[in-house]
């Protein structure tokens, strides 16, 4: 299921558990959205390693940062060299020039990667967002 608007996309990417069907660059369990939603502020990829499986390489970014929420499982996380355990609600960012890499524990490891310009936000939801008067369904009053 895709949606659209000109103010919106969504789509339905199933189950995290189902995301060895999807890869990317011969990558199984890798789903990049960005294409999907047309983003144009970030780059958004859902994943899952399986149990005791790791990152085939370390890699790099040449500008993008990332971050790392883990919403499943748990495991070890390599940056430069260093290694120490996530699990569910962990949350890691990396620079671009680090080198990163993930193996999942003993379950299933599923974790959401948001990518980014390091250096490009200039401004945070307090300062950006403004409330709207409309009300959604759930709204009284």
């Amino acid at each position: 299921m895709k949606k659209e608007d000109k103010n919106y996309a969504a789509i339905d990417a199933g189950p995290f558990a189902a995301l060895l069907e999807k890869g990317f660059g011969g990558v199984k369990g890798k789903f990049f959205v960005g294409g999907e939603l047309g983003l144009t502020g970030c780059e958004v990829s859902l994943n899952k390693l399986p149990a005791g499986k790791g990152a085939p390489f370390v890699h790099a970014h040449k500008e993008n940062e990332e971050v790392y929420i883990i919403i499943g499982g748990e495991g070890r996380f390599h940056v430069d060299g260093s290694e120490f355990p996530v699990r569910e609600g962990s949350v890691v960012r990396v620079a671009p020039a680090g080198g990163r890499a993930l193996q999942a524990g003993e379950g299933d490891l599923y974790y959401i990667c948001i990518q980014a310009a390091a250096g490009s936000l200039t401004q945070a939801t307090l300062k950006d967002g403004v409330r709207l008067q409309t009300k959604a369904s759930w709204m009284n009053g």
